[in-house]
């Protein structure tokens, strides 16, 4: 009963925060609809994005094709809308893969202190000094330009965020009285961590890791633009506006325009959405 009291209280806090701010609901509604696109993007293509039609190249915006079409007739709308499953695989499945690490590892940091966690503190540190999207092209040249290695690269210059607020909401942490408890009681270490710590530091992490997955979409296109990222003529992002780009003296914006836009909106989205998550999971966010 206690338990159905609580779901009803959340469910009633979440009606109310998302009803007084427009723009809250605007995120979820925006995240919504890049998540079906990523999953149903390849049924809802009203044409093969990898197909070429030479009679069609360069054309405008029109009802046969919305986007217009590239240099070699493909449909821009079509390519657009596939490319969203790729690049959402490639921010959800790094930001998940540094949020994971990088939270194990701070928190086992935090908890034990020490001249371990001295170190890698200063390493974590030298590590962000460096230009992370630099150091993101240099992971992909000396691996290769596959979707496994940009998501790795990516995963590596996000795992210091993670790793530098877990340690810091561990240390915080590890000292208060349900932790003293629960060691007393007989906990070890290991279940203190991962039943008592790391729940309690999730709502931070969640917010955090919606926030990056805007960078991780950046990212992934930035090195996709610069061609160090994913193959083509694989429907991607940043590849659509790295081909698009080489057509804007000549006049057909919309080749580069609509991936653009595309790009954009999934990095405001992210953001809109990190500041809803946060107002919701954070009580303390919203006095």
């Amino acid at each position: 009963m206690a338990a159905t009291h609580s779901s009803t209280g959340r469910l009633a806090t979440l009606r109310y925060i998302l009803s007084e701010n427009r723009l809250h609901q605007v995120a979820f509604l925006l995240f919504a609809l890049l998540i079906l696109a990523a999953i149903l993007g390849p049924l809802l293509a009203p044409h093969d994005p990898l197909a070429t039609n030479p009679d069609d190249a360069l054309m405008p915006p029109s009802a046969t094709y919305w986007f217009g079409t590239d240099q070699l007739g493909r449909d821009v709308f079509s390519r657009v809308l596939v490319a969203t499953r790729l690049d959402m695989l490639i921010a959800f499945g790094a930001v998940g893969l540094s949020c994971v690490a990088g939270s194990l590892i701070g928190a086992v940091l935090g908890y034990f202190g020490g001249v371990l966690d001295t170190v890698s503190s200063r390493f974590v540190d030298v590590l962000m000094a460096f230009p992370l999207f630099v150091l993101a092209m240099a992971m992909v040249a000396a691996l290769g330009n596959t979707v496994m290695n940009v998501i790795y690269a990516t995963a590596i210059i996000n795992l210091p965020f993670y790793v530098r607020l877990a340690r810091a909401e561990v240390n915080v942490r590890r000292h208060m009285g349900y932790v003293e408890a629960a060691r007393v009681g007989g906990s070890g270490h290991g279940r203190i961590l991962l039943v008592f710590l790391l729940p309690n530091i999730l709502s931070p992490l969640v917010i955090q890791a919606s926030v990056n997955l805007g960078w991780a979409v950046l990212n992934a296109a930035g090195l996709s633009f610069l061609g160090m990222g994913v193959r083509p003529p694989t429907p991607e992002w940043g590849i659509l506006v790295a081909e698009g780009a080489r057509f804007i003296a000549s006049g057909q914006w919309w080749i580069f325009l609509f991936p653009g836009l595309a790009l954009m909106l999934a990095v405001f989205t992210f953001n809109l959405l990190g500041d809803a998550l946060r107002d919701i999971l954070d009580p303390r966010a919203r006095t």
